[in-house]
């Protein structure tokens, strides 16, 4: 039998940043919490809590508050986390602008601005990038302590493991090394991912799906994206992508979709798709408050809530659809909860309605028994997705280790 060292040592560190994540996970999720509880909880020896404990009170990510009341013997410390010495800054790059905010280790938003797109070529959007993040940097100087980490989300095929851009809609790229590139000109650890699947992420961790292990979050807005969380951990694959609901036939006899398919989902329930269905009809004559200069996605639910027939018509067919695919994932998946995103959520009641009705009739009853079905509680218009993927790497212990092996420089 040959001895193995590297092995050895590899499988070690990988216990390490495991134990790390799960304490300081317990920590943030179930504080105020005492070793004692934290190594009965954790079944790790009261030594190994103690010198895990000791590491993150030495790089300031958690603190002790008043003791726990005494049941007999030594009086208990209690552990909160400690949020406020460290930020990271979330970029959310979408099709037609940028939003840049900067965050602390809580999920608290500290600043946000929304600076137009308006290069879409790789070498062009990259430089903007670099030039909007140093600039908001400069503007936020002072609430930045201590900047660990630069998160950007866009839709697309992103390699988040490798850091790598492989396509997104809006900006021609060829195996964009995005991540490589803000790490040599910022010097911090740096998380790039598929937006809507960051937002899937962010649902289960300050949204509607925090205390279920498994979900599927569906937006709708220029296209249909989804997110499938599996016993808590976001599900991808070898291509780091996964569930591309928008291109499930829902209309066999619909119109050609980009992709070649024909009556797919996203041609049905997209804004703009339910907007011009919204022109042609008023231009057919029915009757309605609506207007065709005036027919955006916002103004349809908002007439739909105040019982106008078309729009109420326009947003239970969507729901409807969303529904049919919604079933597909139902039948395959058996989450606990589904999560509706995108500004077709502004007429809850209607939509929600429809796409129960939908999912009645096209899957299982016994998948379906325990399911709930609602709308995001987050805003998907800020950049709260991209600051997931920072919380996933504190949760997974990667961004642990690299910041306790930068303190040690």
């Amino acid at each position: 039998m040959t001895f193995n060292y590297l092995n050895l040592v590899g499988n070690a560190e990988l216990i390490k940043q495991l134990n790390y994540a799960m304490i300081y996970r317990l920590i943030v999720q179930q504080a105020p919490i005492s070793r004692i509880q934290l190594a009965e909880i954790s079944q790790l020896a009261p030594a190994s809590i103690t010198k895990i404990t000791r590491q993150f009170l030495k790089n300031k990510l958690i603190k002790e508050i008043d003791t726990q009341q005494s049941t007999g013997g030594r009086p208990a410390v209690s552990i909160e986390a400690k949020f406020t010495h460290y930020q990271t800054i979330a970029v959310q790059l979408s099709r037609s602008h940028v939003i840049v905010e900067l965050y602390d280790l809580g999920a608290n938003c500290l600043a946000s601005k929304t600076y137009p797109l308006t290069d879409f070529t790789e070498k062009l959007a990259q430089k903007y990038l670099i030039t909007l993040i140093e600039q908001f940097i400069q503007e936020h100087s002072k609430k930045i302590k201590n900047l660990i980490a630069i998160s950007v989300v866009m839709p697309g095929l992103i390699d988040s493991v490798h850091g790598i851009v492989r396509y997104t809609p809006h900006i021609q790229v060829k195996e964009w090394p995005l991540a490589d590139v803000l790490h040599k000109q910022f010097n911090v650890s740096i998380f790039v991912g598929n937006d809507i699947q960051s937002l899937a992420l962010a649902e289960s961790y300050f949204g509607t799906t925090q205390n279920v292990d498994d979900s599927i979050l569906i937006r709708v807005h220029h296209g249909v994206g989804s997110g499938v969380i599996v016993n808590q951990q976001l599900l991808t694959n070898h291509n780091q992508s996964a569930c591309e609901v928008g291109h499930i036939q829902v209309d066999a006899l619909g119109d050609r979709c980009h992709c070649g398919n024909f009556g797919c989902l996203e041609n049905r329930v997209v804004n703009r798709a339910i907007e011009n269905r919204a022109k042609q009809m008023i231009a057919q004559g029915y009757p309605t408050k609506l207007t065709i200069g005036e027919c955006n996605i916002a103004n349809i639910c908002a007439c739909a809530n105040q019982g106008d027939e078309l729009a109420i018509k326009l947003v239970k067919d969507a729901g409807e659809n969303l529904g049919r695919a919604a079933a597909i994932m139902v039948n395959i998946f058996n989450p606990q909860r589904i999560v509706l995103a995108g500004e077709l959520i502004k007429s809850p009641e209607i939509l929600l309605s429809a796409v129960n009705s939908a999912l009645k009739t096209q899957s299982l009853e016994g998948l379906r028994k325990n399911l709930t079905i609602t709308c995001s509680t987050l805003n998907d218009r800020s950049a709260i997705g991209a600051f997931a993927l920072v919380q996933q790497a504190l949760f997974n212990g990667s961004l642990l280790i690299t910041l306790f092996d930068s303190n040690e420089v």
